[in-house]
């Protein structure tokens, strides 16, 4: 990744430790972990919802990290940064309290052409398990 500078720039701006790739792995993490920035690999097929294991995954790291330092931040990134990384962050606020569909058109502001027909099908028929429902919880920046 030949912005790789600049997205650590970004990350040390908003003060997140924590990278989550849902992608395949294009780019040495040498540089970020050594920057004190872990890259957490959590890969799954481009265009689809999340498996059940990347989804426990995510939502048991934000609990923690929320838990610990409530407002921190967390990066979660794919290819495009239209389909895995914004269901993902879409996960994030609905478990926050949000409704789906807030929580689509908060991203799709910020993203747009984010979330794709099958993964908006499966954002509408998922159901929260209020895991993040905390104070903090609901924080959120796209880029």
């Amino acid at each position: 990744m030949r912005t790789l500078p600049r997205y650590i720039e970004d990350l040390k701006k908003y003060d997140a430790h924590i990278v989550v790739r849902v992608c395949e792995p294009t780019y040495n993490v040498d540089l970020l972990e050594k920057q004190g920035i872990n890259v957490l690999d959590w890969a799954f097929d481009d265009g689809a919802a999340p498996p059940k294991e990347v989804v426990e995954g995510w939502l048991q790291l934000l609990k923690k990290k929320f838990k610990e330092k409530p407002g921190s931040c967390i990066a979660v990134h794919c290819v495009a940064g239209l389909g895995r990384a914004p269901v993902l962050v879409a996960l994030a606020l609905i478990e926050s309290g949000m409704k789906y569909e807030d929580a689509v058109e908060f991203i799709r502001r910020r993203r747009r052409g984010a979330i794709n027909a099958k993964q908006l099908t499966y954002l509408e028929q998922y159901k929260p398990s209020k895991l993040l429902k905390e104070k903090g919880a609901a924080n959120c920046c796209i880029q």
